[in-house]
């Protein structure tokens, strides 16, 4: 039988990246987590990206995360699943810890680190955290509420700004 690659009919989205990503990400480093890796990879190269993108975040995104990094994204990613806040225990830049409760919309990965994005309840905003500085999750029962995706990827809009500043 002949393996038969058909075009795809529309890329991935940047939040199916993130969700494909995200899976993989705290699976560990069993055989099929290495095969799902490598596929992801693939599938980056038959993408059309700029290199500094591929460059920056392709090992971020197929690479293991530490175990108890891990532990928290599966936390986080349940929440998502099950469209329930979770409870962030959260260490900003300054060193400062913050309990804050957000409605978790998905995960990103900018350069070199992995972020959860969404509605944090604290700050009443959107907002993005990055989950080296996410000291310990806690699942809620709280039902969060529904945001689409693609309108809470907060560095998409710089993204968008440069180009347009380019083509002027």
């Amino acid at each position: 039988m002949a393996n038969v690659m058909k075009p795809s009919a529309s890329p991935l989205t940047t939040a199916e990246i993130a969700a494909l990503a995200l899976s993989l990400a705290h699976l560990g480093s069993g055989p099929q987590a290495n095969t799902a890796r490598s596929g992801l990879r693939h599938a980056f190269e038959h993408m059309q990206l700029d290199d500094e993108v591929i460059a920056t975040t392709l090992s971020t995104l197929t690479d293991p995360m530490p175990a108890p990094v891990a532990d928290r994204a599966r936390t986080i990613a349940n929440a998502i699943t099950s469209q329930l806040v979770v409870r962030l225990h959260y260490r900003d830049v300054s060193g400062r810890i913050t309990v804050r409760d957000v409605d978790p919309v998905t995960c990103m990965v900018h350069r070199d680190y992995w972020y959860l994005v969404g509605m944090c309840r604290l700050r009443r905003g959107i907002r993005a955290f990055r989950f080296d500085r996410i000291v310990a999750t806690e699942p809620t029962f709280l039902p969060a509420q529904p945001h689409t995706a693609d309108h809470f990827l907060p560095f998409q809009g710089r993204r968008r700004a440069m180009r347009n500043e380019r083509v002027a």
